[in-house]
């Protein structure tokens, strides 16, 4: 399979796990193990499993694991939505605008593979 580290997709979805670090360091120290933890594992998640599943020796373990990204996606999504109702950000929407770039270029791979 492709090395991760040339993905477009790879790369741009480390850069959005600085984003959401840095997004919930504003967050209550209450949060800490809570939403902000949350948030955090899943951005991880979609990097790590875009790079996991490149590094796997099949197509079809790679379409696996991109779906798994996909699903670390949507639960984000949800975080950032919540965390915005619960007013520990604001003006979310070029956020979730970059999350969901990130997913149609995961769902862009998937069929490429």
């Amino acid at each position: 399979m492709k090395a991760h580290h040339s993905l477009k997709v790879w790369k741009r979805s480390v850069d959005y796990v600085v984003k959401i670090y840095k997004l919930t360091e504003g967050f209550p120290k209450d949060e800490q193990y809570g939403l902000s933890s949350q948030m955090r594992r899943a951005a991880l998640s979609i990097a790590s499993n875009i790079a996991e599943g490149a590094g796997r020796n099949s197509k079809n373990e790679f379409r696996q694991f991109l779906s798994i990204a996909q699903g670390s996606v949507s639960e984000l999504e949800t975080q950032l939505i919540i965390a915005e109702k619960l007013s520990y950000c604001a003006n979310i929407e070029s956020v979730l605008s970059e999350l969901d770039e990130i997913s149609r270029m995961i769902t862009g791979l998937g069929r490429k593979l």
